[in-house]
Formats: structure tokens, C-alpha cells, sequence
């Protein structure tokens, strides 16, 4: 018989604070310029001062919250990481260059939709065994 054993409050503690670790890595290893990785790391303070309280006012539990907020930072690290070259090609001609407009990548913008939305997709099938 297999039975399903939930995480308590305190594993989604350390599975968010793993995820901020991981994500934290692999945002610094992406982004090509200091001011891009300034930008990058302010996403899980973000999530933790605009997550947490609007989860709260909407009375979801802290488990939930921390699922959201563990698979945002991985949603980002497995959208960027595969495309980080163009990525970051295209962040450090901006930021050389404001006044001209980098034209999109192709497949990178294709890349970056298909896993997002893989990526909401799987959040949406996997609570209900994880949560």
C-alpha cells in the first residue's frame, strides 16, 4: 500500500529556503551584468513581501504559499538557464545601448513561453500530491 506523506509547514520552509539558495546560484550564473543580478536577487524578497501577506489576506495556508513561491523561483531558473547566453547577450546590449531597442530572439521568446507554461501546468498537477 503506498501512502502519501505531506510536507508540514516547517519542510516548505526548507524546501523555499533550498529554492532561494538555488535560484539565487543560477541567477547570478545567468545574468551578465552586476545591475542585471541586482535585479534577479530582489525576486525572493518580492515574493516574500508581496506573496506572503496577499496570501494571508486571502486565507490560503502557509504551505500553499511557500509551494507558489518555491515554484516561482524555479520557474524562473528553468526558464533562463537553457537560454542564458542569448539572454544575457541581449541584457548586456541593452544596458550598453538604452536608446536602441534589442529585437527579440526567436527562440528564446519561444523557449521561455513553452516552459513557462509547462511549468504552470505541472504546479497545477503537482500540489494536490504535494501539498
Amino acid at each position: 500500500m503506498i501512502t502519501s506523506s505531506r510536507l508540514t509547514t516547517d519542510g516548505w520552509v526548507f524546501v523555499a529556503a533550498v529554492t532561494t539558495v538555488i535560484y539565487m546560484v543560477a541567477m547570478r550564473w545567468c545574468m551578465p551584468t552586476p545591475k542585471a543580478q541586482r535585479r534577479t536577487f530582489l525576486a525572493p524578497l518580492a515574493g516574500c513581501v508581496f506573496l506572503v501577506p496577499s496570501a494571508a489576506v486571502k486565507g490560503y495556508s502557509v504551505s500553499f504559499t511557500l509551494y507558489l513561491y518555491s515554484c516561482g523561483l524555479l520557474m524562473m531558473v528553468i526558464m533562463l538557464a537553457p537560454v542564458r547566453k542569448r539572454v544575457a547577450a541581449d541584457i548586456a546590449e541593452q544596458e550598453q545601448k538604452p536608446w536602441t531597442k534589442v529585437p527579440l530572439n526567436t527562440f528564446s521568446l519561444y523557449w521561455l513561453t513553452a516552459s513557462a507554461t509547462g511549468c504552470i501546468a505541472a504546479m497545477v498537477l503537482l500540489w494536490p500530491h504535494v501539498g
